[in-house]
Order: C-alpha cells, then sequence, then structure tokens
C-alpha cells in the first residue's frame, strides 16, 4: 500500500494503533515520552511550527517540492441558486504531508503508530479554494492533526462550502451541471509545494456516495479531478481541479409546470369546438391566456437574468403563450365576420317586413282600384327576389367564417404537434 493511501485509511477510520503488550502505566508513559521526543512541550520551538523545507533534518525538501494530498468528499448538496448562481456543499476534506522531522520508531514507543496533537503547534499548508463564495464548519474547525511514525501528517476537516458554479440552465428542469472546486496554494509556488489526489477517483465516488446525506432536488453522480497550473507574472502554482456532476430531479417542475401548461394548451384547442355564435368561447381563451402569464411570471423567478441562451423551458411557455394568442385574434376575427353576416339578416329582415306593411296599407286605402293590386303582386314578387339574395348573402358571410375556423384549426394542430415534437427531442433527455 502506498504511503498516502495508508494515511487515507488511517484518517478515515480514525484507527490507533498500539502494541497489546504494553500495560495501561507503560501506555501512559509512552506517550508522555513521544511527546516531549516531538518537541511539543517546547512551544518556543521553531521546528514545530515552520516550513519542513527550511528545519529538515533529512535535507529531503532541499532539491523536491512537498506534496500535499488532498482528498473531497461531498456528504450532501445544501442548495443550488440559480440566480446567484452559486452552490452550497455539505463536504469532507482530508489533507496529508509529509514531514519527516515527526518520524519516530514505534518499538521504542510501546508501538504507538499515530498521535493527536494540536494543530496550532504545527505548520499546515495554506490550502485554498479558488471558486469559495462562503465558508463554515460544520461544527468548528478540527484542531488537531494526526501524525505517524512514518513522518505523515494529516488533517480532516467538516464544512458547508458555497461557490460559484456557472450553470448551464438550457435544459431546465432536465439540466445537468458541473461545478469546480479548486485547490492551490496561496503563498507557494509549484517549485515548493504540489498538490495531488490523496486515492483514486474510484474511492472518492463510492466514499462520497455511502456518506451521501440529503436525497433532495439534486443526485450526485460523478466526482473527477484534473491537475493544472496557475501561471501567474513570473511564478506558477500547482491546482487540483475537484468537478463535482449533479443531476436535477425533474418531477416537481415537469408536476407544476409543464404538465399544466400542456392542459392549457390542449384546452385550447377544445375550444375549438364551442360555439362561435356565442361570447363564451372568447372569454375562456382570454382566461387560459392569463393562467399561462402566471406560469410565465412562475419560470422567470426560478430562472437567471443572465442565461448565455433562453432555456428551453422559456421557449416552451413563451411558444404556447404566442400560440394562445394568436388562436384569440382569430376567435376575435371569426366573431366578426360571423356578426357581421347576423346584422345583415336582421336589417334586411326588418326592411322586408316594412315593405310588406306598406303595401298592405296601400290595399286597404286603395283596393277598388285594380292598379293598386297588379302594385301589391309586383312589390310581393320584388320582396320574395330580394328576399333570397340576402338570405344567399347572409349565408355567404357565415360559411367563410366556418371555413377559417376549420382551417386555422388544423393548421393549429399541425403547428403544435411539430413544435412539440422538435422541443421535446433537444429537451427531454
Amino acid at each position: 500500500m502506498h504511503l498516502h493511501q495508508l494515511i487515507f485509511v488511517l484518517v478515515s477510520m480514525g484507527w490507533v494503533s498500539e502494541a497489546q503488550n504494553c500495560s495501561a502505566a507503560l501506555k501512559f508513559k509512552a506517550k508522555q515520552n513521544l511527546f516531549a521526543h516531538l518537541g511539543l512541550d517546547n512551544n518556543s520551538s521553531e521546528n514545530n511550527r515552520m516550513w519542513p523545507l527550511i528545519f529538515n533534518k533529512y535535507n529531503y525538501f532541499a532539491d523536491h517540492p512537498i506534496t500535499i494530498y488532498v482528498n473531497l468528499y461531498v456528504t450532501s448538496i445544501i442548495n443550488v441558486n440559480e440566480k446567484d448562481q452559486s452552490l452550497t456543499t455539505q463536504v469532507k476534506m482530508i489533507t496529508a504531508w509529509q514531514n519527516w522531522n515527526w518520524r519516530w520508531d514505534e518499538t521504542l514507543f510501546c508501538g504507538i503508530k499515530t498521535f493527536s496533537a494540536p494543530k496550532n503547534m504545527f505548520w499546515t499548508p495554506d490550502i485554498g479554494i479558488m471558486e469559495s463564495i462562503k465558508t463554515e464548519f460544520g461544527t468548528k474547525e478540527s484542531p488537531n492533526v494526526l501524525l505517524l511514525s512514518n513522518g505523515s501528517t494529516a488533517s480532516s476537516d467538516f464544512f458547508a462550502l458555497t461557490t460559484a458554479c456557472k450553470m448551464d440552465l438550457y435544459k431546465f428542469p432536465f439540466d445537468t451541471q458541473n461545478c469546480n472546486i479548486t485547490f492551490l496554494s496561496t503563498t507557494y509556488t509549484n517549485q515548493e509545494l504540489k498538490i495531488d489526489i490523496m486515492t483514486d477517483q474510484g474511492d472518492i465516488i463510492y466514499m462520497s456516495k455511502q456518506n451521501y446525506q440529503v436525497q433532495g432536488e439534486w443526485e450526485l453522480l460523478n466526482i473527477s479531478y484534473t491537475k493544472a497550473t496557475l501561471p501567474l507574472i513570473l511564478v506558477q502554482m500547482d491546482q487540483l481541479i475537484y468537478q463535482i456532476t449533479i443531476k436535477r430531479r425533474p418531477l416537481l417542475y415537469v408536476i407544476n409546470i409543464i404538465v399544466p401548461v400542456f392542459l392549457f394548451l390542449v384546452l385550447d384547442l377544445t375550444s375549438f369546438f364551442i360555439d362561435t355564435n356565442g361570447s363564451d368561447k372568447l372569454s375562456f381563451k382570454v382566461t387560459l391566456l392569463l393562467s399561462i402569464s402566471v406560469m410565465l411570471l412562475l419560470v422567470n423567478d426560478t430562472l437567471p437574468s443572465t442565461a448565455d441562451k433562453i432555456p428551453l423551458i422559456g421557449v416552451y411557455c413563451g411558444a404556447v403563450f404566442c400560440l394562445m394568442s394568436i388562436s384569440i385574434v382569430e376567435t376575435v376575427f371569426v366573431n366578426y365576420l360571423m356578426a357581421k353576416g347576423a346584422e345583415k339578416r336582421s336589417v334586411e329582415t326588418t326592411a322586408t317586413v316594412s315593405g310588406q306593411e306598406d303595401s298592405v296599407r296601400d290595399q286597404n286605402g286603395v283596393q277598388s282600384f285594380s292598379l293598386n293590386h297588379l302594385k301589391q303582386i309586383l312589390t310581393e314578387c320584388r320582396a320574395a327576389t330580394q328576399g333570397n339574395q340576402q338570405e344567399k348573402t347572409c349565408l355567404t358571410w357565415t360559411r367563410v367564417a366556418r371555413i377559417i375556423d376549420n382551417i386555422f384549426l388544423v393548421l393549429y394542430i399541425i403547428t403544435v404537434i411539430v413544435f412539440l415534437s422538435v422541443l421535446g427531442s433537444n429537451w427531454i433527455p
């Protein structure tokens, strides 16, 4: 087993091994002797606090940079803020490094292999997180470090980490986000300090999923890492970049937004079967349009205003809103044609009845003259001919209105099917 893997096992399990052939008194005495051997009883000792490259008994780091091993485990996803483009996670961070000044012979100290000591008595690497917005320790920062007999030092901390994360919400709510957590030293160059991973990627994913506590909106898919170098003006800094891949569970948004908008669209289609002569059809469509407006407000409160591309859910709601608006315009136009036909029919019927009444009065006044009988016959023939023409005109306006309504319904259905097919192929995974 490699050294850093051994450190990982010891820190993760919190295992302290001591020889079983020592009595309690001998163990206690051995710990006191080890405490003095490591110089921990002398607070003023610079060797306990300073950089191993300067105070090194074996001169190894004179030609080699020290390697800091960092393992990051995600235990829960606390919050993902799309508006602020930030990710808050509960993580466990294990940091380990080699300091040969703290080696000891286990056989001289009752077989003690590990020793816990206050962190403020030792040099610790200044590993920072580039994307960090806010960091809060779960309880408090771990006050101790773990010393191993082979000269290794390890520290383990739990904390809530809020980091900046540029999110791609194009496929919201069927989206998958990749957020980076970059570890680097704030003062040491890569000539003095390098950062590496303690175990392989498979162990990190396995341990993270085993310890994952909150099964909320987001699902942890993967944790990968890459090593890079940050170039500065005269020097370079070593970097270790963890990439956390999370996937949103879309069920809540499907039920609350996508399905209701689709049902509004279906209701708008069924409204074409309402009698066009009445005003209920228009009021029904206006009510649906107001409902879809409320859905657009809900989506607007969720999505960020600085997105590079319009999210597909915005295209979906906006297109449905436009289709329903066009449908209302078509309904108003058809109602106008129907009303115009009904108005002509009413005016012409009134004129015909008035002509007939005048003819009757003329007949009563001069019924002794045969010329008036002939006039009455001619008037009745003319009224009958005009009535047929007027009826044909009214029927023409009504027929045109119904043809436009049927053609628009067919085009509307085709447009909806094509739109939903294209959108679904690009949106739903």
